[in-house]
Order: C-alpha cells, then sequence, then structure tokens
C-alpha cells in the first residue's frame, strides 16, 4: 500500500509573490502567502486567516446556560469540545461541580467525541499526502482518492468507527454534532441499561479499528523509507518549542479534567497550573496580518515567530500531549506510545519529538487512547446509577472551563452576574494555541523546498502539510481585529464582463 514518492516537474515562479488560496483540507478558511527574495529562495511565508468571527462579543449578554450550546455552533468539527469547555465554566459560575455519575457520563461522551474528530482528521485530511503522495494529483488527492487506494473494506469500516462514535454522542448528548446535554452540576439525561449495552457494543468495535489505524501508519508510512526520512529531516517538518498538555496527577495524558503541564525543549517541567490560573502563565499576542491571536508562554515573553527556549512558542497539539505526558492511562495506548518514543529513540532522538509530521501518529494514540477510555467507561456499573444534577447552585461568579479538544487545549473564561448573565467573555482555542507554531512550520518548510523560484504543485502542497499536521479549526480561532475587514466588490455588466472593481485593504 506504500505509495511512491513521485514529484511532479517544478516551474519556475514569475513573481517574488506565491499565495496558496484557499489552502486545502481544513477546517475554516485560509491561505499561505509565501515572498521570495531576489535570488528566488524563500523570504518568509505566512499562515494567514482572512476571515473574523469575533464570537466572544456575541456571548455577552447571554445567559451562561446558554453558552455550551452557542459555542459549540461555533463550528461542526469541534461542538463536543465547546460544550464540554463551556459545560465546566457553567458549573464553576454557579459554584458547583458535576456529580460522579455526570463527570462519567461527560467523560464517555467526550472520549466518543475525541474518537470522530481523529478519524476525521486522519483519514479525510491527512491521509492523502501518505496514502496517494504529497504529489499525486489534487484531483484525486482526497477521501475518495485514499478509499481507492486502500480498498473499500477499509473506507467502510472508517465510516462505522466514526458513524458509531457519533452514535454514542446522540445518545449522551441528545444530538451528534451539536450536543445539548451539559447543565450546572451535571447532564440532563440519563444512560438506561439498554443505552449502555448498546454504547458497549460500539466500543468495541471503536477499539479495533483504532489499533486497525495504526496499522495502517505503519504499513503506509513507517514502512516506506522516503517517508520516515520526510518525518525525520530536521531541515524541513522540526521545531523546538515549549509543549503543553492536560495531565492526570500521574502525569499521564488527560483529556477532561486535570491540571496544565509544561515541558521545555528538553522535557523538563516548565510550569504545571491548575486551570483557572490559565492568566498568570498564558497571554495573547497580536499580529496585523492576522486575525488570529498569538498564544505564548507569559513568563518567557514573545519574541515573533522563533522557536527555542528563549521564545514563549509553545505547542499544544496530540504531539505536545504526548511529549507533555509520562505516558497514558490505558494499556494498548501505553504500548503504542512506548513504541512511538522507542523508534525515534532508536533515530538518535532524545527527550521530546519536535518532528512537526510525528503528529499524525500521535493523533492514533490518542484515537486508541480515547476508544479504550469509551470501553472502559462502557462497561461501568455506576454509569447508569446515582445522581446525575446537583441541585443547590449559585449563580454569579467567574467560571473557567479547560479540556483537552483534538486540536489543542481549550479554555473558556466567563464573568458573570448574580442572575448568571454573562459579562465579560474570553476564548483560547486549540487552534489559536498552535497559531505562531503554525507560522513558523509553514515558513520553515517553504524555506527548505522551495529554491531559485522553482515550485510546483507537490511541493506547494508539501508546504501545506506542514499545517495541516496541526489539524487547524480556523471556524473558532479568529479573535483579533487587526484593522478594517478587507473587502473587495466586483461589478459585473449583463454578459458578465467586468466592469469596474472597489477594493478596501
Amino acid at each position: 500500500m506504500a505509495a511512491p514518492m513521485i514529484w511532479d516537474e517544478p516551474t519556475k515562479s514569475e513573481s517574488n509573490r506565491i499565495t496558496i488560496d484557499p489552502i486545502t483540507r481544513l477546517e475554516g478558511h485560509g491561505q499561505i502567502e509565501i515572498f521570495l527574495d531576489d535570488n528566488g529562495n524563500v523570504a518568509n511565508a505566512y499562515f494567514q486567516t482572512p476571515e473574523l468571527r469575533g464570537f466572544e462579543r456575541f456571548c455577552i449578554g447571554r445567559r451562561v446556560t446558554e453558552m455550551n450550546q452557542l459555542t459549540a455552533r461555533l463550528c461542526g468539527v469541534c461542538p463536543g469540545a465547546h460544550h464540554m469547555a463551556a459545560s465546566k465554566a457553567a458549573d464553576a459560575c454557579y459554584n458547583t461541580t458535576p456529580t460522579d455519575t455526570a463527570f462519567m457520563i461527560r467523560d464517555l461522551f467526550y472520549g466518543a467525541h475525541f474518537v470522530h474528530s481523529h478519524i476525521a482528521h486522519f483519514y479525510a485530511l491527512a491521509s492523502a499526502d501518505f496514502v496517494l503522495g504529497p504529489s499525486s494529483p489534487a484531483a484525486t488527492r482526497n477521501v475518495l482518492g485514499v478509499v481507492g487506494a486502500v480498498g473499500l473494506e477499509l473506507g467502510s469500516a472508517v465510516v462505522k468507527a466514526r458513524a458509531y462514535a457519533q452514535r454514542i454522542q446522540a445518545i449522551i448528548g441528545g444530538k451528534a454534532t451539536h450536543p445539548v446535554m451539559g447543565v450546572p452540576g451535571g447532564v440532563s439525561k440519563a444512560i438506561t441499561k439498554e443505552e449502555q449495552a448498546d454504547i458497549l457494543s460500539m466500543t468495541e468495535y471503536m477499539r479495533d479499528f483504532a489499533q486497525t489505524s495504526i496499522k495502517v501508519l505503519e504499513d503506509v508510512v513507517l514502512a516506506n523509507k522516503d517517508y520516515v526520512d520526510i518525518i525525520a529531516n530536521p531541515d524541513i517538518f522540526y521545531s523546538e518549542t515549549y509543549y503543553m498538555g492536560m495531565v492526570n496527577g500521574d502525569n499521564k495524558v488527560e483529556f477532561h479534567d486535570g491540571p496544565i503541564r509544561v515541558v521545555d525543549q528538553k522535557g523538563a517541567e516548565f510550569a504545571k497550573y491548575d486551570a483557572k490560573d490559565y492568566l498568570d502563565h498564558i497571554a495573547e499576542a497580536v499580529e496585523p496580518w492576522s486575525y488570529q491571536k498569538f498564544p505564548y508562554l507569559k513568563n518567557v515573553g514573545y519574541k515573533g515567530m522563533v522557536d527555542g527556549p528563549d521564545s514563549g512558542m509553545y505547542r499544544a497539539t496530540p504531539l505536545s500531549r504526548l511529549n507533555a505526558a509520562d505516558g497514558m492511562k490505558t494499556p494498548l495506548a501505553q504500548d503504542e506510545y512506548d513504541k512511538y518514543f522507542g523508534l525515534f529513540k532508536s533515530l538518535g532522538v532524545e527527550g521530546p519529538i519536535h518532528h512537526t509530521l510525528a503528529t499524525h501518529w500521535a493523533r492514533l494514540i490518542e484515537m486508541l487512547y480515547a476508544a479504550e477510555l469509551c470501553h472502559d467507561l462502557a462497561q461501568n456499573p455506576d454509569l447508569t446509577t446515582g445522581d446525575i444534577k446537583k441541585h443547590d447552585l449559585t449563580p454569579g461568579g467567574v467560571g473557567i472551563g479547560c479540556v483537552e479538544a483534538p486540536r489543542g487545549t481549550l479554555t473558556h473564561h466567563y464573568v458573570s452576574d448574580e442572575n448568571g448573565i454573562v459579562t465579560d467573555c474570553n476564548l483560547v482555542v486549540g487552534t489559536t494555541n498552535n497559531n505562531g507554531p503554525m507560522n513558523m512550520s509553514v515558513a520553515k518548510a517553504a524555506k527548505a523546498l522551495i529554491k531559485d523560484g522553482m515550485v510546483s504543485p507537490g511541493l506547494l502542497n508539501m508546504v501545506e502539510m506542514a499545517f495541516r499536521a496541526y489539524d487547524p479549526c480556523n471556524s473558532c480561532a479568529t479573535h483579533s481585529l487587526p484593522g478594517q475587514m478587507p473587502l473587495k466588490a466586483v461589478i459585473r455588466d449583463a454578459d458578465g464582463e467586468v466592469y469596474k472593481t472597489f477594493s478596501r485593504n
């Protein structure tokens, strides 16, 4: 199944500016601007988000209890993550915590969300670059091309596993895409024993499918020396940053609830803090050319788009979560975690893995972990017993809810009054955490791949692979307003010919 590395013929760029617009296989919209010097080499490259959502402003004046449904509609890809973070923030605004049973139900829901999201990214967005090759024709470099290459049997398994994960979300959350379950102090609906049995059966399939996915990665990517050479090449897809991820008390990977751990470029713990203290550790810079902010470690400082210990740039991705943790909570995922770090150790890598494309492997390990977690929770007899909601609620106050979204650490911060109305709101979403590193990764790949002005669709797709590893979701990541919104109006006559163009930059 391993695809050969066939490069298309590069041609000389006729301009000192190369624009990739739109960039493909991501959630939301984006573009890449590459600027060449007089010798045709890359002077710099930028990952830009040319849209503004300004969602935080919409939230002011709304009820805290609406927030987990309102923010879930930021996009259709990560609504479960926003629902969970908002539900945790609402708990805090009402000065409560979920019951034990409610916490378990939320945990099961969230594991299923991770499974469906990671399946979508790996198979629909990322795998074409490896299964078909980065220089394969654009018309076939998509999910249908992948199914054609790997076979209908695996393609059907992908659809079935993702459908099962969404079915679990629908049973628990009320809807597969935009859940309605979270209430302050718990959830709105209990799980019946019949639903528990149904969920258990589906989690078995999800767990087996996650193992199959790792086998696909081993056969298609790790068995292909050309691909391994690309992944391990420190001159293309590689950045030495800080790494952020949620952990449990044993520093194992956690998605739902726990402290945030940050490690440095050598793997030493740099910080470990509760989500309510995030503003003591994280700040956000702005640049005039992007509608996304640029988070950085406050205790290091903002130095722009550079890596290293003196730059506050950090990554919050599946790669980051594995780097920031000491292992996984479930046995099968722990075995894969050991193989993952073991392979890189055999290549001479000690400590954190800085190779950006390894994020895809880390994502599959997380998929297996989430499926195992769902299977374990689905067997728990307490899942269908006990109270699902606390009733002693006091509205008013500050609520900070944090979870690991599939794309990175997600924080919802609300200030509410005594009537439970939001008076202030701040969202630091998974993709925003990675905005600086994505720019760094795109620029590094472009500088390594484009020489003497020679470009080709395959080389430009390789540049896109740099951001695609982060699985960005720009729909919910745009929070900065650096200036006027860009506007271009084109007036055409009755024959469709351009009569006049007006633009505002």
